[in-house]
């Protein structure tokens, strides 16, 4: 019987917004932060919200955003949670609105066995404020889901999914267990497992493990 458990990388994975952090080095994390919150809500179009703050970034260098997400804070017992997963049988993948700088260099230190995730347009080695990817709009996790569950022959039944913000209600579509890690309330409405701690350590007792 394959399994699989999805976790959303910004405020579950990690304890912030990777974009957010990013943009402080142009003095911006406050506007990126209070846009972002937004978008994770549910009140803005998350297309829309993600160019829009990418925009804002434009002539930071590569180098510069490299640094920043080989440096970001990861959420209280996430790795240890994951490994527990694995153990259990579990595939463990990361769906991310964000950027696979910080998702693809976080998958060597949390250990799950895929990212996905949206790229920076970058030239001369400055960010143009242009993105693309994978998850770029309100209901790719979900549509990743889908195919995922496809490709690994997983149902629903076996599908664990974790995050925080508006952009995961499309993936709680197609997970039977949907856990909603210190969420926004568009979220916890949807979820049937509701952690309040940002400690992901108790993750595997929740699902009995």
């Amino acid at each position: 019987m394959n399994k699989l458990a999805v976790f959303d990388f910004d405020s579950t994975l990690m304890a912030g917004e990777t974009i957010a952090i990013i943009a402080g080095e142009l003095g911006l994390r406050e506007e990126v932060e209070k846009a972002t919150e937004k978008a994770m809500r549910g009140e803005a179009d998350f297309f829309e919200s993600l160019t829009a703050r990418a925009a804002l970034l434009k002539g930071l260098p590569i180098s510069k955003v490299d640094e920043i997400c080989r440096n970001l804070p990861y959420t209280k017992g996430a790795k240890e949670a994951i490994k527990a997963l694995k153990k259990a049988g579990f595939t463990v993948l990361c769906f991310s609105g964000g950027f696979k700088n910080a998702t693809g260099y976080a998958k060597g230190i949390l250990g799950y066995d895929g990212d996905f995730s949206n790229i920076f347009h970058v030239k001369n080695a400055l960010l143009t404020g242009y993105v693309g990817g994978e998850m770029m709009f309100s209901d790719s996790k979900g549509h990743m889901l889908k195919k995922m569950q496809s490709i690994l022959k997983v149902s629903p039944e076996n599908t664990v999914a974790v995050g925080d913000g508006a952009n995961d209600l499309s993936m709680f579509k197609y997970a039977a267990t949907r856990v909603a890690f210190c969420a926004k309330d568009i979220l916890k409405a949807q979820a049937n497992v509701l952690i309040e701690e940002p400690d992901m350590s108790i993750l595997p007792e929740i699902l009995k493990l």
